[in-house]
């Protein structure tokens, strides 16, 4: 056992020096998360609600609320650079952690912990396969006590190729593949967060609901043999960038589209901030 964490070790100490792959895949199987509980390298955040997380989560697993953390209250973007680097580092996240997220099943909340983790230079992250459920309350162990860590020194090392600002966005149509992770609704412009019905001119709609299933042991990241057929129409050649209501929806299509092998990355502002903004174009096809 002793030799086994020892070339585990290793093993990151060698990724994160030389950086050479992932030490940890994009959709993290159950069994992998059961083998590696134990590892002090490992670090698991349960993205719920407190009072969900009060009632029963894996073991191990660290709680930080996605909603009142992973959005600024005010711009309803990402948070400020100081506040990030505290809550994860309060979380006993450093570069060398391995992270595993899950959420509550509907996976944009776990995304978008995954997404900010990524855009601050942290590589090793993965989303849970199952959310929340059935199917992990019997392959985990699961508690109703509190985890307590020891704090960590997160270091951000800003990626600006993974986020999108509403100019860059602004500049991409017509030039880059635009995708509306938001329902069907919302895309035909017959419902919205925002002032504007619609969507941003030359998007294409891709909910962010198309990666997962919903079953009776809780909801499952569908297999990427499955997701390669959603998205093989989309061009290789052209970089991605990606938006949805606030930023969470699009964060799920961020993942599964990078690891198919395209380059996307998220409009942080997304419709909330594009929608209301009268000096930026929209399409609304239930006007047509």
């Amino acid at each position: 056992m002793k030799l086994k964490i020892f070339l585990f070790t290793l093993f990151l100490a060698v990724t994160s020096l030389y950086g050479t792959q992932k030490a940890l895949p994009s959709i993290v199987p159950v069994s992998w998360l059961k083998e590696h509980i134990n590892d002090k390298n490992v670090v698991i955040l349960d993205i719920r609600d407190y009072s969900d997380y009060k009632k029963g989560h894996v073991k191990g697993a660290v709680n930080i609320p996605g909603l009142k953390n992973l959005f600024d209250a005010q711009s309803w973007k990402m948070p400020k650079l100081n506040f990030l680097k505290e809550l994860f580092s309060n979380a006993g996240i450093d570069n060398s952690k391995l992270v595993v997220i899950y959420d509550n099943g509907q996976f944009f909340w776990a995304a978008r912990a995954y997404w900010i983790l990524e855009v601050l230079g942290h590589e090793n992250v993965g989303l849970l396969k199952y959310a929340y459920g059935n199917y992990l309350k019997t392959h985990l162990p699961i508690t109703t006590k509190d985890t307590v860590v020891a704090r960590a020194e997160f270091i951000p090392r800003v990626n600006n190729e993974e986020i999108q600002t509403k100019l860059s966005t602004l500049m991409a149509i017509n030039k880059k593949t635009i995708i509306d992770g938001r329902k069907v609704a919302s895309y035909m412009g017959k419902e919205s967060i925002a002032k504007r019905y619609g969507h941003i001119p030359t998007a294409k709609n891709y909910a962010c609901t198309n990666n997962f299933s919903i079953t009776k042991d809780g909801s499952k990241m569908k297999d990427f043999s499955e997701l390669k057929k959603i998205y093989k129409n989309l061009p290789k050649n052209k970089e991605i960038i990606l938006y949805c209501d606030g930023g969470a929806e699009a964060a799920l299509n961020y993942i599964i589209l990078n690891e198919l092998g395209f380059k996307a990355s998220v409009y942080d502002g997304s419709w909330k901030e594009w929608g209301n903004d009268d000096a930026v174009p929209v399409e609304n096809p239930s006007k047509k």
